[in-house]
């Protein structure tokens, strides 16, 4: 089975290049970027200005390899690639939430941009705490590791 999804939009940020871009959104605090949908979706933008918060699906366009087992940014060991959020994905998803800041048109305003500018957009869900926060049990390897995302960048291991 073969799935083909069509780009609903282009995400623009200051991040040019894969080395030095923030590996979560928390690392991103205040970056800027604009997301232009294109003119067939933007119908589909009606009432998004009532969220503070959206999330981004879109597509690690720059990516041309993936792999089961990664060493993670924020580790030096490998892991599985489903228990990390390492871009070398055998799809190459990326999930980001960030804040609406503005709507204007058919441009959403976003700040905390941890994309590459360029980046193809599958999606934008609106961020509900109530449905999408959730208390967790356990952080599996990341439990010591977490703290890093805020000062980790890439460093281009995965293109």
């Amino acid at each position: 089975m073969e799935i083909n999804y069509k780009p609903i939009g282009i995400i623009h940020s200051s991040f040019q290049n894969v080395e030095g871009t923030p590996i979560q959104p928390g690392g991103a605090k205040n970056s800027k970027g604009i997301i232009e949908i294109f003119p067939e979706f933007t119908e589909g933008l009606k009432d998004i200005d009532g969220f503070s918060h959206i999330i981004l699906l879109y597509h690690f366009h720059l990516l041309s390899k993936s792999s089961l087992s990664v060493k993670p940014f924020m580790d030096t060991v490998s892991h599985g690639i489903f228990s990390t959020r390492s871009p070398a994905r055998p799809n190459h998803i990326g999930l980001s939430v960030v804040k609406l800041k503005e709507f204007i048109g058919n441009k959403l305003i976003i700040e905390n941009v941890d994309i590459i500018d360029g980046s193809p957009l599958i999606d934008i869900k609106p961020y509900v705490p109530d449905f999408d926060s959730v208390k967790a049990d356990r952080i599996g390897w990341l439990e010591d590791n977490v703290h890093k995302h805020k000062t980790t960048r890439d460093d281009g291991r995965f293109i």
